[in-house]
């Protein structure tokens, strides 16, 4: 059986930018939640140099079918002109987890059906 829950992990360059990010797929019911880690340092290749910068590392925790979706929305927040955009397969975890996530993601209803509404 194919994995119905991803981890979305983007890095952003400050907090601020990192909030607008959680915000909008949280609001959006494009993720149920999303932690937010930081600052961490990150050490890198770009444009034919070597960087090192702080970031803060947002988590979104939300279904495989909204991938899409989610890259969508961080791409037109994101400034970076090459965002890091990446999903893991959530290949196991509790049933009570899981099962919010889903309710919590894709219609304005989830909470409802989580909390028997």
């Amino acid at each position: 059986m194919e994995p119905r829950h991803i981890e979305v992990r983007t890095a952003a360059g400050s907090r601020e930018d990192a909030e607008k990010i959680a915000r909008r797929l949280v609001d959006e019911r494009l993720a149920a939640c999303v932690q937010i880690s930081g600052p961490v340092s990150s050490r890198y290749h770009w444009k034919g140099s070597i960087e090192t910068s702080e970031e803060w590392v947002c988590t979104a925790k939300t279904r495989r079918d909204l991938y899409r979706r989610v890259e969508e929305a961080i791409l037109q927040l994101h400034p970076y002109e090459t965002p890091e955009i990446t999903a893991t397969e959530i290949t196991a975890g509790s049933r009570a987890f899981l099962a919010w996530i889903a309710a919590e993601t894709g219609t304005s209803s989830g909470a409802q059906r989580a909390n028997g509404g």
